[in-house]
């Protein structure tokens, strides 16, 4: 299927070739048909699997439909709700690429930033609104937001939202709602709680499931380390040794274990910096821009981060600790392996963090391969107790044996799916990397 089959006005699939989409992702297929229907939608998809496209193109050809608003009141017609910054953004960016040949404006509200910026558009108008929840609130609460006029209601990443803490907020928000619009619930997980929300939003909705519930993409080649606490930091600087590794993404649990790692990385010239709820809202998108360019080769992240770095083809996401929350784990490597090129994932596992692994392989249904040929290997002793949970420095490579490149991720795991040659990966108990091919 293509995206001319799918029934696009014009503008839109100009906008589209212009970004180099043909072919729809299987829930861009299945849900924008049923979108332009204007029926509700209950979406059950990975991370990575396009559904910010799958509702803002029919969003953007409904609105369209509707005609122009008058110029001096524009009403909000379209909310569309997500958990953090950097993916309200990048929402943004997406419905400003599709609508780009249409006479529609948008704009993204977010916390963390003077709000003078934001309500300066708010108050000429807007067709769209992209908004976290906690500043969508407080503006709503000063009176320069309404939400009388909307027509369409998205609600983004509804489970990350209940981890966050948003769920209370988001129920302020649907009571605020008319109850006569097209409703749309996006959620990688279905756990319960976020089923019962889903009925209090949804009025007789199709649902579109494109994957199982918390699988991890098949383009993704996923390897675990069992390391020792005190020897991560040595692990990861071993593993960026391999030249070939041009970018990482880097998930730590804390902000401080961030910051703590970043200081790792800088110390031996491996160009980093951290992103989490403490840096201010500049520091993280120039963060993220120099990472997007390669200027930047280490983005160290904590999971608020998780599903709001969307960068083409990141070849490599490491778990430097095992999130303890198993659903995480799947949101975090789903930032590698996008639109269908490969990528790898690496996580270190360390004694206190087994529970952790355990419950990610009832998750997700398979063992993770384990690479026990490193020069860090696991002992087993239990890491010293700690008032916090910092990373310990580790060894130095001296101390740590072999630096040669033989046991590190190869370069072709990175390759695109269209690639003949096929990634390392593999199901055995045990792996162990070959040396990169030369380009």
């Amino acid at each position: 299927m293509t995206f001319s089959e799918l029934e696009l006005i014009e503008p839109i699939q100009k906008a589209l070739a212009t970004q180099g989409y043909t072919n729809p992702t299987p829930i861009q297929a299945q849900a924008i048909p049923l979108l332009l229907q204007e029926r509700d939608l209950l979406g059950c998809a990975q991370t990575g699997t396009g559904k910010t496209a799958a509702f803002a193109i029919p969003i953007l050809q409904l609105l369209h439909k509707q005609g122009p608003q008058q110029k001096g009141s524009r009403k909000i017609k379209a909310l569309i709700v997500t958990p953090t910054r950097e993916l309200a953004i990048q929402i943004g960016e997406s419905f400003a690429d599709y609508g780009k040949n249409l006479h529609l404006n948008q704009t993204v509200v977010f916390g963390g930033v003077g709000q003078k910026a934001q309500t300066d558009i708010l108050q000429r108008g807007v067709d769209i609104l992209i908004a976290t929840p906690g500043r969508l609130l407080d503006l709503i609460n000063q009176r320069f937001i309404s939400l009388r006029d909307i027509n369409f209601f998205v609600l983004d990443e509804a489970d990350r939202m209940l981890d966050m803490g948003f769920i209370h907020d988001v129920k302020k928000l649907i009571a605020l709602l008319p109850a006569k619009r097209q409703s749309l619930f996006f959620s990688a997980t279905m756990p319960p709680a976020i089923t019962k929300l889903a009925n209090t939003i949804l009025n007789n909705p199709v649902r579109v499931e494109v994957t199982p519930v918390s699988s991890t993409a098949d383009t993704i080649n996923q390897f675990l380390y069992y390391v020792d606490k005190g020897n991560k930091n040595a692990l990861l600087l071993h593993i960026l040794e391999d030249k070939n590794i041009k970018t990482a993404l880097v998930f730590t649990r804390t902000k401080h274990g961030a910051d703590k790692v970043v200081k790792v990385l800088n110390a031996k010239g491996i160009k980093a910096a951290a992103i989490h709820g403490n840096k201010s809202q500049n520091a993280r998108q120039n963060a993220l821009s120099q990472f997007k360019d390669q200027t930047l080769r280490v983005l160290v992240a904590t999971d608020i981060a998780a599903r709001g770095i969307d960068i083409d083809e990141l070849a490599y996401v490491i778990n430097y600790e095992i999130p303890n929350i198993a659903e995480t784990y799947v949101h975090r490597i789903g930032r590698t392996g996008r639109a269908g090129a490969n990528g790898t994932a690496l996580s270190f596992c360390e004694a206190e963090e087994k529970a952790y692994l355990k419950d990610i392989h009832k998750l997700i249904n398979k063992n993770i391969p384990v690479i026990e040929d490193h020069p860090f290997p696991f002992t087993g002793a239990r890491p010293e107790k700690s008032d916090d949970d910092r990373p310990r420095g580790g060894r130095g490579f001296s101390q740590g044996g072999n630096r040669s490149g033989a046991n590190k991720p190869s370069s072709g795991n990175s390759r695109r799916a269209d690639s003949k040659e096929k990634p390392a990966g593999g199901s055995g108990k045990s792996h162990t990397y070959f040396k990169p091919k030369a380009k």
